[in-house]
């Protein structure tokens, strides 16, 4: 996740909902903004691995939630979400991940030792989405992914792109979304508690920043 931390010189950035053209895009952006806000492409064999997991199946599960932002020079940056984390992750289960696992079978998920990180997708894909209560899907029932190009942050884009999206949350009458930030991204963390979120959650790998969309006005 990438945000920005100070004000640049304004530059032309439309924000529109998703479309199906710009999914390319948005693969670009999420491997270019993968390792905590820097480009991942080294990290990857497979440049659409990460996107699969992080990107890809919001706008197919619900394209309603799914803003992208666009220059002259293409996408940019965006933000998707879904509204029901629980109802998401059995979609996930059901429909987005059984052909992933055929095209990425368990056997790759072994650590090559050349410092790429494909393997560690293939785990995760592999690895069976929770079920049951949670308490934290229970209160603040959305998600989201934001990433920026570099070009785009300091813009005030990031901004923009949770404002567009809390108000789509906000139309549906969700009253809870939450957020994971990385610790080796301070950044975010300070750029989502300038916007409103609080910090429901600490672990070793980083933090839970959560929002109710209702008490918060873009």
């Amino acid at each position: 996740m990438s945000a920005e931390l100070q004000d640049r010189e304004p530059i032309s950035i439309e924000i529109r909902p998703y479309a199906a053209f710009d999914l390319p895009g948005m693969y670009r952006v999420c491997l270019q903004t993968g390792a905590s806000g820097q480009d991942a492409t080294a990290l990857y064999r497979d440049p659409d691995l990460l996107a699969h997991i992080y990107a890809g199946p919001y706008p197919v599960a619900d394209p309603g939630l799914s803003f992208v932002a666009a220059d002259e020079q293409g996408v940019l940056g965006y933000v998707v979400a879904t509204a029901d984390s629980h109802g998401f992750d059995a979609w996930l289960e059901k429909t987005w991940l059984p052909p992933l696992r055929h095209r990425y079978p368990r056997s790759l998920a072994a650590d090559p030792g050349d410092g790429t990180l494909d393997w560690q997708r293939v785990e995760q894909i592999h690895t069976p989405r929770p079920s049951g209560p949670d308490a934290l899907y229970d209160r603040w029932p959305a998600h989201l992914h934001i990433d920026i190009l570099p070009r785009g942050q300091g813009t005030g884009l990031g901004r923009r792109l949770i404002d567009v999206l809390l108000d789509a949350l906000r139309e549906r009458g969700v009253r809870g979304l939450h957020l994971s930030v990385g610790a080796s991204n301070p950044g975010a963390r300070a750029f989502y508690l300038k916007l409103g979120f609080t910090e429901a959650e600490r672990h070793g790998w980083g933090s839970v920043m959560v929002i109710d969309p209702t008490d918060v006005r873009g």
